[in-house]
């Protein structure tokens, strides 16, 4: 037996249109959502995945007022070849120095000394980036 003070207002506690226009935004952007992350993955793993060369720069030193020496360490896959870019600059912040340096051969990590030539006394020795030919 219900009574009128047992009875639940209509529409108050039940799904309305509202509810089911929430519930397909939320389907709606969990989808793009899922693509966004998709996209990003696979531009993460062409960039990292691609890159058979990476190197760092473990020391360097301004030589003269026309050349910084430095110790590169690079690592690459076996018989992959390539290069890597260095820059220098001057401490105020101008580039005095900017080469290309190759990497090619079976050995997967080189360790080597290069020098950079530069306009003027550079104060760095900055890796801008190493690619596979």
């Amino acid at each position: 037996m219900s009574t009128a003070s047992t009875r639940l207002p209509e529409g108050r506690y039940g799904r309305s249109s509202d509810a089911r226009t929430d519930h397909k935004l939320r389907i709606t952007g969990a989808v793009l959502g899922a693509l966004l992350l998709a996209l990003v993955g696979y531009f993460a793993y062409h960039y990292v995945g691609q890159n058979k060369i990476s190197a760092e720069v473990i020391t360097f030193e301004a030589t003269s007022d026309a050349a910084v020496q430095l110790h590169l360490e690079v690592r690459k896959d076996s018989g992959a070849s390539g290069y890597c870019t260095v820059r220098s600059q001057a401490a105020n912040g101008a580039e005095v120095g900017r080469a290309d340096f190759r990497f090619s051969g079976s050995d997967t990590r080189i360790d080597r000394t290069v020098t950079l030539r530069t306009t003027a006394k550079g104060t760095t020795a900055e890796l801008l980036g190493c690619h596979a030919d």
